[in-house]
C-alpha cells in the first residue's frame, strides 16, 4: 500500500505517542493518505483514528469511544456515497475482526484458510468495500481503546442489550452530524452479538434520532431474542452438524460422495418435518420412533446412533466438539469447526479450548497493533482490548429481532442481508435461517430479507474463497438497496 502520512501527526496537537496513558483524549481525531487497489482499480482515501465522547442524560461526559474512519478521496459526491458503520460483537469485543480481516482497505496475514502466518501484519485488501462505501469502525465502551471516563459511573449505563443501544445510538447520531454525513445513504453491519446491536440500534436511530437506513448486514447473527426454546433449540442444530461432519469426512458413504450443498437441503428438511415435530413429544415419544429418528440423526451427523440415543436426540454443542473427532483424539472448534484441537486427554464432555479462537487471536492481535503503529502512526501504552471487561451483561429485555423487523416495516427503503457460515458452531447458519424466518411471520417483508452460505465458519471472510464472494455480496446488497433516483420510500 502506498501511504503518505499528513506530516507528523497530531491529536489536536498532542503528539499520537501517548506514552504511559490510562487513557487518551476523549474528543479528538488525527488524518492520514492512502491508496488501495480493488478489484483492478485505485482507490484513494484518508484513514482518521479518533475518539468521541459518550454523555449522559445531563451532557456530562462519561465515557469515549475509539474509531477508525475511512474515506475515498476522488469522490465529492457525499450525498449519494454510502456510509457503512460496522461493530463486532461479544459483548466486549473490540471491531478488529471485520476491520482488518473483512471490508476494510486493509488485510491480515493469514493463509488461504485462515491460520495464522508469520510475519505478522497487514496487507491491501483488493476485495474491500471501500470502493462502493465509506467505512467506520467502531469500538464499544471497553473495548479496543474506548474506555470510561467518569469513575462514578454506573456500568449499567453501557453493559446490558438495551443500555448498550440507547448510548450508541446517541454517539451514531452525534458522527454522523459530526462528519456531515445525513444526506448519505447509510447501513449498518454488526457481526455476531453485533448483530443483536445493530437489529436494535437501526429501530432506535429511526424512533429516536429520525435517521433511517438503506440497510442492515447480519454476520453470524445471534438469536435476536427469537424464542426456539426446547425441542427446536436442540433439533437445530442438526444441519451444522452435519455440514461439520462432511467436512471433516466421517459421513456415510452415500452422503461424503456427495457435495456439500447437495445434503444439506435434505438434512435441513428432516430436521423441520420430522425431527422437531417428534422430539416435542419428549418422553413419550414411541421407543421404535426414537430409534428410528436417532438411527437418521447417525447418518447426518457422523455420530454413533447409541451416544444420540444416550442424549434423547438432544446431543449438545459442547459434546459434539469432543465427540466427532474423539477416535482420532482430537477436538473441533466452536466458531469454525474446521479447525481441530488436541486436549490433555480424549475423554470427558468437552473440549479444553477452541481451537479456532486461540488461532485467531495468535494472528489478530500481533497484526492490529504493529498496523496501528507502523500503518497509521498511533502510538499509544493503552492496551487494545480484543475483548474487554463489560460484565456482567444484562441480556434481559432483548427484543431485537422484533426491533429489526418493525423498521423494516416502517421504512420501504430498509433492506436485510444474514450472511452465515456453514462450519460455525456459534450462531450456526441454521438458526440464522430460522431466525430470518421467524422475524417476517407475515411475509410480507420476506422480498427485502435475504441469507447468504459460505463454507467457513464464523468469520467466514477468513478463507480465501469466502472473501471475496461475501464482500462482493455486500457490494451488490448495497447497490441494490440504493433506490433509483426520485423512487420514494412507499408502499
Amino acid at each position: 500500500m502506498k501511504r503518505s502520512i499528513l506530516s507528523v501527526l497530531t491529536f489536536l496537537g498532542i503528539s499520537l505517542s501517548l506514552m504511559a496513558q490510562e487513557k487518551l483524549n476523549s474528543d479528538s481525531s488525527a488524518t492520514s493518505k492512502h491508496q488501495v487497489t480493488i478489484k483492478g482499480k485505485s482507490v484513494p482515501y484518508t484513514a482518521t483514528v479518533g475518539t468521541q465522547p459518550v454523555w449522559d442524560n445531563d451532557g456530562k461526559e462519561v465515557a469515549y469511544l475509539f474509531y477508525t474512519y475511512y474515506e475515498r478521496t476522488d469522490i465529492s459526491d457525499k450525498a449519494n456515497r454510502p456510509l457503512v458503520i460496522s461493530f463486532n460483537g461479544g459483548p466486549g469485543s473490540a471491531s478488529i475482526w471485520m476491520h482488518i480481516a473483512y471490508t476494510g482497505p486493509v488485510l491480515l496475514n493469514i493463509d488461504d484458510e485462515g491460520n495464522p502466518v508469520q510475519p505478522y501484519g497487514v496487507k491491501d485488501n483488493p476485495h474491500s468495500i471501500l470502493d462502493v462505501a465509506d467505512i467506520v469502525y467502531v469500538d464499544p465502551v471497553n473495548t479496543g481503546y474506548s474506555r470510561i471516563t467518569d469513575k462514578e459511573a454506573k456500568r449499567s449505563m453501557f453493559f446490558g442489550v438495551n443500555a448498550d443501544i440507547d448510548y450508541l445510538a446517541e454517539w451514531v447520531r452525534t458522527f454522523v452530524n459530526r462528519q456531515n454525513r445525513w444526506a448519505s445513504p447509510k447501513f449498518l453491519i454488526g457481526e455476531s452479538y453485533g448483530t443483536t446491536r445493530v437489529s436494535g440500534l437501526v429501530n432506535r436511530l429511526q424512533g429516536n434520532e429520525w435517521m433511517y437506513f438503506n440497510g442492515v448486514v447480519l454476520v453470524s447473527p445471534t438469536d435476536l431474542g427469537i424464542d426456539r426454546d426446547g425441542p427446536i433449540a436442540a433439533a437445530n442444530y442438526l444441519p451444522y452438524y452435519a455440514a461439520t461432519a462432511w467436512y471433516h469426512g466421517v459421513l456415510d458413504p452415500s452422503l461424503q460422495s456427495k457435495d456439500l450443498e447437495e445434503i444439506l437441503p435434505e438434512v435441513e428438511e428432516f430436521t423441520v418435518s420430522e425431527l422437531i415435530p417428534a422430539m416435542v413429544k419428549g418422553g413419550f415419544l414411541e421407543e421404535e420412533r426414537k430409534v428410528s429418528l436417532a438411527k437418521k440423526m447417525s447418518l447426518y451427523s457422523g455420530l454413533d446412533e447409541q451416544v444420540i440415543l444416550e442424549h434423547n436426540l438432544a446431543v449438545p454443542t459442547s459434546y459434539f466438539w469432543k465427540e466427532l473427532l474423539r477416535d482420532k483424539g482430537l477436538t473441533i472448534g466452536r466458531l469454525d469447526s474446521r479447525y481441530r484441537g488436541v486436549d490433555r486427554q480424549d475423554a470427558g464432555t468437552r473440549y479444553d479450548h477452541d481451537p479456532a479462537l486461540t488461532a485467531w487471536n495468535h494472528a489478530f492481535a500481533p497484526a492490529f497493533n504493529d498496523y496501528m503503529i507502523n500503518g497509521l502512526n498511533f502510538k499509544t501504552d493503552l492496551n487494545y482490548y480484543l475483548f474487554g471487561p463489560v460484565h456482567p451483561w444484562d441480556r434481559s429485555g432483548d427484543r431485537t429481532g422484533e426491533n429489526l423487523r418493525s423498521a423494516v416495516a416502517q421504512n420501504p427503503y430498509l433492506h436485510v442481508m444474514i450472511q452465515s457460515g456453514y462450519y460455525d458452531g456459534g450462531t450456526d447458519y441454521f438458526n440464522a435461517k430460522y431466525s430470518m424466518w421467524q422475524m417476517d411471520p407475515s411475509g410480507k417483508l420476506k422480498d427485502r430479507l435475504e441469507w447468504k452460505g459460505y463454507r467457513s465458519g464464523h468469520m467466514m471472510y477468513l478463507r480465501a474463497e469466502d472473501l471475496e464472494t461475501a464482500n462482493d455480496d455486500i457490494r451488490d446488497f448495497i447497490q441494490k438497496a440504493l433506490p433509483e433516483k426520485g423512487a420514494p420510500a412507499k408502499y
